[in-house]
């Protein structure tokens, strides 16, 4: 092990200490290498996080309770948490220009709930509730928290619709954001598939929503955050943008301007993975008015921070104010407009016709298939993406008419434009020979067809290793 190099020395050691207690573990944990290796990761939300991010999660940080704040925990000796934490602060507030940078939510959606009762407390004490004013929500009574949860039961948010793009998590009915506030959805236009701001604007001053989000899960194009911002003032909303998706992109300074949204937006959330390249895990920007109700997301909706994570959201945060990264992010957007564009001039319908970000949504009802079959087609074919909604899909939610694509993962592994041309092929090769069955989840494909695919695209990826410096021997 001597000869090797300091990473694959690194795995290959976690990897026999896994497997001297559970060898099946460590074969899962090896085989996923091997997978993600030999197929074609077009996962809008998924990217491949480095050597070092990896390596700061596996460590003895887990072993801390840390509930609370910087220099004011609950548990004794987090000196050490005090510090990663502060790290990762400091590079995330330099990294998007932000006020005030809160890591401690475990996921994307832990960022939202935090981000929403931050908000809600913020405006039920003044303007709501009188009788609160100028008392700490953590402080009431039963009977006053009674009377909170009435009032919280009322608040509006207006965010945009799921078949447009939206995420559940923007108060949707199968996620705690559609229980906590009354919903309406903007959607797009539907001549152009991009949102309508003269449209949303109505819909807000008739609505008269506490919050307004933007930010989406499935929408491929820019969002003109000071648009929505001066909507959101008209009304007398709260700003939320949910930047999850392409908070590389605006680390990487491809949105800029009115395209930012930290510089437009009361309160940003994020996850710190996809088009990041960090670890799972989320983060909150704010401005002072509303962070001392963000610091309280440790009890009022988080259990206790996540020690290991913030360190490797440090780490990210620190690759990400590299000159390279910024490169990195406008390679992402270059290779999704080049297989928007391969795709287009193959025949296939997208939403929207194109794409401004990380993300394209291909209307796969054109190929006479149901976005189920297309996902198991090309995934039968080692192509990975996922089945989408587009909007007003008449196969609903779960079997869709759409197939998001992504290409965060592809252009770390350093695949550029003219293998996005090669890739727009191969999608088009399988899914103009796929045909629908006797379901909307049943699909016949001939084998040779599928499996000629899966050997053209190993061998294209066999020219852009990934973790060439990870070794795991045979």
């Amino acid at each position: 092990m001597s000869d090797l190099n300091a990473e694959s020395t690194a795995f290959r050691a976690a990897l026999d200490a896994v497997r001297a207690v559970e060898p099946r573990i460590a074969d899962a944990i090896a085989k996923e290498l091997h997978d993600q290796r030999e197929s074609l990761k077009l996962i809008a939300s998924e990217n491949y996080a480095s050597p070092a991010v990896l390596l700061a999660m596996g460590n003895w940080l887990s072993d801390k309770y840390a509930e609370g704040t910087i220099g004011r925990r609950f548990y004794a000796g987090c000196q050490n948490v005090d510090t990663v934490e502060s790290v990762a602060v400091e590079h995330a507030k330099a990294l998007f220009g932000a006020e005030y940078a809160y890591v401690q939510p475990h996921s994307g959606i832990d960022a939202n709930l935090v981000a929403y009762w931050a908000i809600l407390a913020d405006r039920v004490e003044v303007p709501y509730l009188k009788k609160f004013e100028k008392r700490q929500v953590n402080d009431l009574s039963d009977a006053e928290w009674a009377e909170l949860r009435a009032a919280f039961g009322n608040q509006r948010m207006l965010g945009m619709s799921l078949d447009a793009g939206g995420h559940l998590t923007h108060g949707f009915r199968p996620n705690i954001s559609g229980k906590m506030f009354d919903q309406r959805s903007y959607g797009v236009d539907a001549a152009t598939g991009q949102i309508d701001y003269a449209a949303l604007r109505e819909t807000a001053k008739e609505f008269k929503p506490a919050v307004i989000v933007g930010g989406y899960s499935a929408y491929p194009r820019k969002v003109n955050f000071a648009t929505m911002r001066e909507i959101a003032d008209e009304v007398g909303a709260t700003f939320m943008v949910d930047m999850a998706h392409f908070a590389g992109l605006v680390a990487g300074k491809v949105f800029t301007g009115d395209f930012n949204p930290i510089a437009h937006a009361h309160i940003v959330t994020t996850t710190t993975h996809k088009s990041l390249r960090g670890p799972r895990g989320g983060a909150v920007f704010a401005g002072p008015e509303l962070a001392d109700q963000v610091d309280r997301g440790c009890p009022m909706v988080l259990g206790g921070p996540l020690a290991h994570v913030m360190a490797a959201k440090a780490i990210a945060f620190a690759e990400a104010r590299r000159p390279e990264f910024a490169d990195y992010a406008q390679r992402i957007v270059a290779n999704s407009q080049a297989l928007a564009e391969g795709l287009k001039q193959r025949g296939a319908t997208l939403v929207s016709g194109g794409t401004d970000n990380h993300l394209v949504l291909i209307d796969v009802d054109k190929y006479g298939l149901t976005g189920r079959q297309a996902e198991q087609a090309l995934l039968d074919s080692g192509i990975v993406t996922n089945r989408n909604a587009i909007p007003a899909d008449p196969n609903g939610a779960w079997y869709t008419s759409g197939i998001r694509i992504g290409t965060p993962a592809l252009t770390t592994r350093g695949l550029g434009v003219a293998e996005m041309d090669q890739i727009a092929e191969l999608m088009h090769t399988v899914l103009g020979q796929t045909k629908a069955g006797a379901s909307k989840a049943k699909f016949d494909l001939d084998p040779a067809v599928s499996d000629g695919v899966s050997k053209a695209a190993n061998e294209l990826l066999g020219g852009f290793p990934l973790y060439p410096s990870v070794d795991l021997g045979a």
